[in-house]
């Protein structure tokens, strides 16, 4: 296990391959819609200092306009967006990375991840963000949903590895083949959908923890992926979930409820499933 995990607080950071400093818990804004402002208003209020956003979700332009006027110093905020998949292939990304920074109105992206394994274009679309990140304007480069084969391809073909892996995760879809690889080459394990869209916030096992710890079960579920080690983005557009996501380091697992919840994987998918993605 991660060492001081009881340490972990809102302002806790990993830091990238790199050198780049990230935010342990963040907000996820897909289908956010017309709350997505009010939204990141919320959480970086509430202390939040990291922002997930993407090109398809449609809310670069909010997110962006709620980081300028929230007061807080752009620095101190981890913004994140992503490489759609009808927008890959190397000319293509850099395009598009000059219009998500444009909607965005920021100077500069923190992290810039390519948004799903496109065959025959993931390739090109990499060693665009590896130019990009050469710039002042990206700061690291990442991916999302790809599996061991694709991160293994992308490795050898380009020689560039990804700071960070966005997947589906949560105890009912651990992903450990992905985590494992991901460890040992240094990836940083981000954990997307991690209260199953809702869908499993009904388990018995989870509820018996949460009541233990007088918590709520959606608390225990983002505790667990912080105390395996992962960033956590849990989507939410009311502040109120947004401060109950966010009261998670004040209690700690035990290792006995910690294999309870490690014990519930079943391959549980709620969004895209990458698993047999060419």
């Amino acid at each position: 296990m991660h060492a001081k995990i009881t340490d972990l607080t809102l302002a806790s950071t990993v830091t990238l391959a790199n050198g780049v400093r990230m935010p342990r818990l963040g907000l996820g804004v897909f289908r956010a819609g017309k709350d997505t402002y009010d939204a990141v208003r919320a959480a970086l209020d509430l202390g939040y200092r990291h922002v997930d956003t993407a090109a398809v979700y449609g809310n670069e332009g909010d997110v962006g306009r709620a980081i300028r006027d929230s007061g807080v110093p752009r620095e101190e905020i981890f913004v994140t967006t992503k490489l759609w998949n009808e927008e890959q292939g190397h000319d293509e990304a850099l395009a598009a990375f000059d219009a998500s920074l444009s909607r965005l109105g920021l100077d500069y992206v923190d992290l810039y991840l390519l948004h799903w394994p496109v065959p025959e274009k993931r390739l090109g679309s990499w060693r665009a963000l590896a130019h990009l990140v050469e710039g002042d304007r990206l700061r690291a480069i990442g991916v999302s949903n790809f599996m061991p084969r694709h991160l293994d391809e992308l490795i050898e073909e380009t020689g560039v590895v990804p700071t960070v892996d966005q997947i589906e995760l949560h105890p009912f879809h651990a992903q450990r083949p992905t985590r494992a690889l991901c460890e040992k080459l240094g990836i940083v394990v981000e954990a997307y959908s991690p209260l199953t869209k809702g869908k499993r916030l009904d388990d018995p096992t989870v509820a018996a923890i949460a009541k233990a710890h007088e918590k709520t079960i959606a608390q225990v579920m983002i505790r667990w992926s912080l105390e395996h080690g992962h960033v956590v983005i849990p989507k939410s557009s009311k502040k109120e979930r947004i401060a109950e996501n966010a009261g998670v380091f004040d209690f700690a697992l035990t290792d006995e409820e910690r294999m309870k919840l490690d014990g519930l994987d079943e391959h549980f998918v709620t969004a895209w499933d990458p698993t047999d993605a060419p």
